[in-house]
């Protein structure tokens, strides 16, 4: 079972597939952190964002797995991954190495933006996360301070709302939701009550395929 959860930045994919692959005991790949990663090199190395030859080398050397999470969290990483995810060779490089993942025994979760369009349109289920952008803005700030970040709401709304722009134009892979997603709209949900939302599709969707009931 490949479970394809897709959203823009702050809609709650993230915290909704981690609890999804938890209850079916499936792993867990979080794609963004493939963008921070390459990011991340670029900018330890000195090179600029923009620098595609040397991004797309960035982006082959990656593993899906070994990440120090705390160096690819937060504001400037998030809008750093988003102008390198622009670099179509940089999406193919990492095209692969995502498939390989999800198609690993047994399946998994995988979150991102292009996870039921491109990475995986075989994917079932296949859940578009959304909410408001004001909500979306809210919850960025609250989890950029929780990690002793200063975060002012208006310029935090700013960023997602250029990055929204930046991920639903660029050439390649853009954001959008697959034809046979089903959306899910989070902007009146806490986490624990989208978790039983995206269960619930998940398991009417295992039913209709006669799939056993997932762990608990």
């Amino acid at each position: 079972m490949i479970i394809a959860i897709d959203g823009p930045a702050a809609s709650g994919k993230g915290t909704l597939a981690r609890n999804l692959a938890r209850h079916f005991g499936l792993p867990h790949l979080d794609t963004g952190l493939l963008y921070r990663a390459t990011a991340r090199s670029l900018m330890d190395t000195g090179r600029a964002l923009s620098d595609k030859e040397a991004a797309i080398a960035a982006a082959r050397a990656l593993a899906p797995a070994g990440f120090d999470e705390n160096l690819l969290r937060g504001r400037e990483m998030a809008e750093a991954a988003s102008v390198v995810a622009a670099i179509p060779e940089v999406r193919a490089a990492l095209v692969e190495l995502q498939r390989s993942f999800a198609r690993g025994p047994g399946g998994a979760v995988l979150d991102g933006r292009d996870i039921g369009t491109v990475i995986c349109p075989e994917a079932w289920p296949k859940i578009f996360v959304t909410a408001s952008v004001d909500v979306r803005a809210t919850r960025r700030a609250l989890e950029l301070e929780s990690q002793g970040e200063k975060a002012d709401y208006a310029g935090v709304l700013e960023e997602i709302v250029r990055r929204d722009e930046r991920d639903k134009n660029r050439a390649t892979a853009p954001l959008i939701a697959a034809r046979d997603a089903i959306v899910l709209d989070t902007t009146a949900l806490d986490a624990e009550s989208a978790f039983q939302a995206a269960l619930a599709i998940v398991m009417s969707y295992a039913a209709r395929a006669g799939v056993a009931n997932g762990r608990g």
